[in-house]
């Protein structure tokens, strides 16, 4: 039985300003400052992830950033190709709002993880539902078919990866919007022939015994 397995890394953590607004798609940077504190979590990262393996970054510039900072911990570098399917999640007018701001241009109510509702589309942008099954689902089931036996490494989202994993459970919207993503973690999941498994979620290095 063939089986293509994938591993998910989410971004390093974005600069403080753009933390305190509805970024979505915006290609806002890394912030220097927690990249330089997490010299750990690349070097577990550069021994965990599979020697071999194909490696695709999003369009924006804190997922490359954050391979390069992968392989300048110790893993070969390798040829990177881009990837648009995972970027996140296209937020339309909210994109640059403050989170206090959007409050104001809710329609539905607020998930209770999340600062909108899970099936809210934003105007002018995509609802999770489409970046699930618009976006993200395909490019898992294509690459699955495309590279059968194979080590795939991409580098995304919180977004982009929180789809990864509904797709993979036939998760609602709602359900999906429970998960957490971390910046730095590695989700892992495995396609066995066209059946999806999650391996896990949010792996980070080890802590003090």
């Amino acid at each position: 039985m063939t089986q293509t397995r994938f591993f998910l890394i989410r971004h390093a953590l974005v600069e403080p300003s753009a933390r305190l607004i509805m970024y979505g798609d915006m290609d806002v940077a890394v912030c220097a400052v927690t990249m330089a504190q997490d010299a750990e979590s690349y070097r577990w990262l550069a021994g965990r992830l599979p020697a071999g393996a194909r490696w695709f970054h999003t369009p924006l510039s804190r997922t490359r950033a954050t391979a390069d900072a992968i392989f300048a911990a110790g893993y070969p570098a390798v040829p990177m190709e881009m990837e648009p399917r995972f970027v996140e999640q296209h937020l339309g007018e909210w994109q640059g709002i403050t989170h206090e701001a959007l409050v104001e241009m809710l329609r539905d109510p607020p998930h209770p993880f999340w600062p909108h509702g899970a099936d809210e589309t934003p105007p002018g942008g995509e609802s999770l539902r489409d970046v699930i099954e618009r976006r993200v689902g395909p490019a898992l089931d294509d690459m699955a078919a495309q590279y059968p036996d194979g080590n795939v490494v991409i580098v995304a989202h919180g977004g982009s990866i929180r789809a990864a994993v509904a797709h993979a459970l036939q998760l609602t919207p709602q359900q999906a919007f429970r998960l957490s993503v971390k910046n730095l973690s590695l989700t892992r999941l495995e396609n066995h022939a066209g059946e999806w498994r999650v391996v896990s979620v949010n792996e980070e290095p080890p802590g003090p015994l």
